[in-house]
């Protein structure tokens, strides 16, 4: 019998990074399709799927602000400018697998991207079509981790799925530390003491005032997104 998904309507977090595959900078069209494929197979299993993509591949705001000597808010501006151009090349590579999908921008630019309007959003959803977020909150300051925290709790997602390249959450960064442990489990709290990079510190308290619980998982191993919507145990859990 088939494993029933444990969610029915998500967020998935897709940082900057996850858009460049093996390249080192920009947007890899193979890893676009890749993404694409995985989020139909999702889509497929009935569950309703909302993703809010950030810009690091192409412009990272705080970053850009300290090298380059700019003033913040431009910076992240920018930043959220990045995330529009991510948004485009996925909305690109669902449709031509025959996903429909909306990209939805907190900054307004009609001629390429609808204006995020909650009620709007929860609509294409019901539509089962992929709702694509962008530009964060619109707002500087403000990462996308905490645009997917406050995009997932205005539609009443069940969860969000925060994709990055380790499976889970460790005590160290098991990259630069092979002794580091991996957390099964999580709580808000202990996230915030133990300033564990999951989310930042505003995302974290968000998803914890709206009991909203997060999986954190490994996005380079393909399959891993339907096996995270399907519940099974392949990352950390933070609730």
């Amino acid at each position: 019998m088939d494993k029933k998904p444990a969610y029915n309507l998500v967020v998935l977090k897709l940082s900057g990074e996850a858009m460049m595959g093996s390249q080192e900078h920009g947007i890899d069209a193979e890893m676009c399709a890749s993404l694409a494929v995985q989020i139909k197979e999702v889509r497929e299993l009935g569950v309703k799927v909302a993703i809010v993509v950030g810009g690091g591949n192409i412009f990272r705001g705080q970053v850009a602000s300290k090298a380059f000597g700019l003033d913040r808010s431009v910076a992240d501006y920018m930043g959220m400018l990045a995330t529009v151009l991510n948004g485009l090349a996925l909305q690109n590579a669902l449709e031509k697998i025959g996903v429909q999908s909306r990209v939805m921008t907190a900054i307004a630019m009609h001629a390429i991207a609808e204006p995020y309007i909650r009620r709007r959003a929860m609509r294409h959803l019901e539509k089962d079509r992929v709702v694509i977020f962008v530009a964060g909150t619109g707002n500087p300051y403000f990462t996308t981790d905490t645009a997917a925290a406050l995009r997932a709790t205005e539609i009443n997602a069940d969860v969000i799925l925060k994709a990055t390249k380790v499976d889970g959450v460790y005590t160290a960064d098991p990259f630069k530390d092979p002794s580091a442990k991996k957390f099964k489990r999580l709580k808000f709290i202990d996230v915030l003491k133990k300033n564990l990079r999951v989310m930042d510190a505003t995302a974290i308290s968000m998803c914890m005032d709206n009991n909203l619980p997060i999986v954190v998982f490994d996005l380079t191993k393909k399959g891993n997104i339907k096996k995270a919507v399907l519940g099974e145990d392949i990352g950390t859990v933070v609730n």
